[in-house]
């Protein structure tokens, strides 16, 4: 399928979250976002380590991409005559980097990247793994804007869409995933109406999604994680738009928790189901969603909004950060090699399989 070109991407694509100076890494804290604009200055393959996982960082894409930067800021503690001896040395700082967030495929592809470059690298094994590094960054903007093309090109005019977390400009290295569809389909005409879920405990559509989207001129009306069946009764979305972490072999898609209950009610319904992500996050050594390895986070995150709490004190709760959508409830998957609708696996190794 070939992605149409009238898009004016200045106008729709204004934020980028990593910022790499020639010396350090600086980071767009997403943590403190609207109300604050600062960024995290990374001078070390730990530092980015510790950012990814506080969510300084987040999103698939972003967090490979600064997990490559993170590599090439350990190379500057090292000494070594080629790629091959400083691979050995950098070995530990590579595997600090890839524990920092165990769900998301991209971190451990990106990483492995930088591996097979440095192998094979001479004696300027340093700014080859900077080009590499900036590499990675370039390819996944250009990635994103075709499959918003891509992705855009499955709308009808007029839609509502509807989507969860943060899959924009702050999730990669620019316009987004599934907000870079929402992006493509407002400069297109298509899209009438855009609503995303709060997303809980982070707050990531409330604190970021609707304000990226603020930030290129989209009105979005944010809406309560739990409104979202009601939204899709009246009517008023044709579409759920999301990213993912990891899409198996079979289609089955891991992505932030509460994207599992949306392609349900989504279903229910007759509201089409759309997953956006780069190739890098199609898993395919992974058969199916039962494999996945779910990231538990901190308990304590589900106590309060803001710093202030609202549970009482002994309650416990769980804290899952993914859910895995099956992917017979998946109407399309939209990478940069094209779109896959209703995936088996027949058509993901069709297309992956290489």
């Amino acid at each position: 399928m070939n992605a149409p070109t009238d898009i004016d991407y200045a106008r729709y694509d204004h934020i980028r979250p990593i910022l790499w100076t020639g010396d350090a890494l600086q980071l767009l804290d997403q943590r403190k976002l609207p109300f604050v604009v600062e960024h995290v200055a990374c001078s070390s393959s730990d530092e980015v380590a510790s950012a990814i996982h506080a969510l300084t960082v987040r999103g698939a894409p972003a967090i490979g991409i600064a997990a490559a930067w993170g590599v090439v800021l350990a190379a500057r503690t090292v000494q070594a005559d080629d790629g091959a001896q400083a691979l050995q040395k950098l070995e530990p700082a590579l595997q600090r980097l890839n524990a920092s967030r165990p769900t998301a495929v991209n971190l451990a592809w990106a990483l492995a990247r930088m591996r097979r470059t440095l192998a094979v690298a001479g004696a300027d094994w340093q700014q080859v793994l900077e080009t590499e590094a900036e590499a990675i960054a370039t390819e996944d903007l250009a990635a994103n804007r075709h499959m918003g093309a891509l992705g855009a090109g499955l709308i009808e005019a007029g839609s509502g869409v509807l989507t969860h977390c943060n899959t924009g400009s702050l999730a990669t290295a620019g316009f987004g995933t599934a907000l870079g569809v929402i992006r493509a389909g407002m400069a297109q005409d298509r899209i009438a109406r855009v609503f995303a879920g709060e997303t809980r405990p982070w707050l990531q559509g409330a604190r970021l999604t609707v304000w990226e989207l603020q930030q290129d001129g989209i009105d979005a009306t944010l809406i309560a994680d739990s409104a979202a069946s009601h939204l899709m009764k009246t009517g008023a979305v044709q579409w759920v738009i999301v990213g993912a972490d990891r899409i198996c072999a079979n289609g089955d898609t891991a992505n932030k928790i509460g994207t599992y209950q949306l392609a349900i009610a989504a279903r229910h319904h007759g509201v089409k189901f759309m997953v956006v992500a780069p190739s890098s996050t199609v898993d395919m050594d992974t058969a199916d969603g039962s494999q996945i390895e779910i990231e538990q986070r901190d308990p304590g995150e589900l106590f309060g909004v803001g710093g202030s709490r609202t549970v009482a004190e002994g309650i416990a709760a769980w804290n899952p950060v993914f859910d895995v959508t099956p992917g017979e409830l998946i109407d399309a998957i939209v990478t940069e090699r094209g779109v896959i609708l209703a995936p088996t696996v027949a058509s993901m190794k069709a297309a992956f399989g290489d």
